[in-house]
């Protein structure tokens, strides 16, 4: 039984700078590819960042250059470190587990990803 726990969300100026965990239990995380999706009021959940097995990642172009993920398999964690925050990120951030190691052009392909974790909101204001 896949468990995963978000934590780190919260509320926060423009420009301000949030650090998000992702707490992995019930099977090893560090084989297959994770990744991170927000969802706001009213859109459609889109993938942010996600990490394959051998450390690549991938950044959506909204994020590029602001965002990192990045992962320490020995305590099983998954981060998105968020930094200059805007008011248009803010949403429902999710953590998920893929069933493959890696996905190429798949990476934020929600299908690909049958874990989910519950959330943690993030709020920017302006």
């Amino acid at each position: 039984q896949v468990q995963l726990a978000e934590s780190g969300g919260g509320s926060v100026q423009t420009g301000g700078s949030l650090r998000l965990s992702c707490v992995a239990s019930g099977q090893p995380y560090s084989s297959v590819c994770m990744g991170w999706f927000r969802q706001a009021p009213g859109k459609e959940r889109e993938g942010v960042a996600s990490i394959d097995r051998y450390g690549s990642e991938g950044d959506a172009d909204s994020v590029k250059g602001r965002f990192t993920i990045s992962k320490d398999n020995a305590e099983s964690t998954l981060y998105l470190q968020m930094n200059n925050l805007k008011p248009e990120d803010t949403a429902m951030y999710y953590c998920a587990r893929a069933r493959m190691y890696m996905l190429g052009s798949k990476q934020f392909d929600i299908d690909e990803y049958p874990h989910w974790g519950q959330g943690t909101q993030v709020t920017v204001s302006s």
